[in-house]
């Protein structure tokens, strides 16, 4: 007699199913019964004594500072204003990813290559600054076209970093002596700057310094630090502008920070005589000459970041060293307005 297969099969499958997952669910549902308790919490079955995970909620108050307006400058098409939402965040981190890993030479993570995103902890608690172009627009399937985000730059006010994992620089420099030396004073770290390349010009530059501006008053802050980074990782092949920051533009003891043991390059690479001013301007970062006419110093040490292929140095500008001259265009910038 030839076995009936699909029959035994069926029956085996019954079989299991009674033993293995039946029975078992039934006597749980009768064990919360016998306890009082729903024999299924919603969607979960959650043991006795055992704690339910809980699913972070989505952000939807908006980012803003209150009594701040999210819009902080406009000279002609231009804009520059604060993020409040999650969808703005993620546009600036799209941005990051464009500059720093499809135009210089950042080296991504598998998932910063997977979301095509620039990310990191950070960004949950800074405040971000866009440069947004109302005369361009970015588009996608099923969305209404946006103005173009071109320029971003992410703020850490000291308070927020108290709260959570400390200023970001203080991975590359030790901040603490600074910090200890200007007790009471109010930090604010600027970092992760970056402007799409047409626009990397004096306009541009103007209206991110008048939306920091407009944030520094809001926020009554004494001082800002930061590291700024010139392209590439041999210290030898920029020995010139580190030279030129070393002898020119180096930091007050009060204001200075160091290198990190371990990471500290000198910067000193050529004699102070040896040096050409102009040439050393001339190579320096848009960014970093922007600072130094405001007013900033920099630090002992330089710090190689193989990941982003850059060579970073540290910054520090306390408000009460800011020329009135920038103070007073800085001021009126915040408040243009296209015609």
């Amino acid at each position: 007699m030839v076995p009936n297969f699909a029959r035994d099969a069926s029956a085996a499958w019954l079989n299991g199913w009674e033993a293995h997952v039946h029975a078992p669910l039934a006597r749980f549902r009768q064990k919360r019964v016998d306890a009082g308790l729903a024999a299924f919490p919603g969607l979960g079955f959650l043991p006795p004594g055992g704690v339910p995970i809980k699913f972070k909620p989505r952000l939807k108050r908006p980012l803003a500072a209150p009594g701040l307006d999210p819009s902080l400058g406009r000279i002609g098409n231009l804009e520059v204003r604060l993020a409040t939402s999650v969808p703005d965040i993620r546009r600036a981190q799209r941005l990051r990813y464009r500059v720093f890993y499809e135009e210089m030479s950042a080296i991504p993570t598998g998932m910063t290559l997977l979301a095509r995103r620039d990310i990191d902890d950070y960004d949950t608690v800074c405040d971000h600054l866009l440069v947004i172009d109302h005369a361009a627009t970015e588009a996608k399937p099923f969305r209404k076209p946006r103005p173009k985000v071109v320029g971003t730059y992410r703020l850490l006010r000291q308070d927020a970093a108290d709260r959570n994992f400390g200023f970001y620089t203080a991975g590359e420099y030790d901040i603490a002596p600074l910090l200890a030396a200007n007790p009471g004073k109010r930090f604010l770290e600027l970092g992760r700057s970056c402007v799409l390349k047409p626009y990397r010009t004096k306009r541009t530059v103007e209206l991110l310094w008048a939306g920091i501006w407009a944030y520094v008053q809001h926020h009554r802050i004494d001082a800002m630090l930061g590291c700024a980074s010139l392209e590439g990782t041999d210290p030898d092949r920029l020995a010139l502008p580190l030279s030129f920051l070393h002898h020119h533009a180096r930091a007050p003891d009060a204001w200075r920070a160091r290198a990190l043991p371990g990471r500290y390059v000198a910067m000193d690479r050529l004699a102070r005589e040896a040096i050409d001013p102009k040439a050393a301007l001339q190579a320096l970062p848009p960014l970093i000459k922007g600072y130094l006419r405001v007013g900033a110093t920099f630090g002992d040490g330089a710090v190689v970041d193989h990941q982003f292929g850059t060579t970073d140095v540290f910054v520090v500008l306390p408000v009460s060293a800011i020329a009135a001259r920038y103070i007073d265009h800085f001021g009126p910038a915040a408040n243009r307005r296209a015609a």
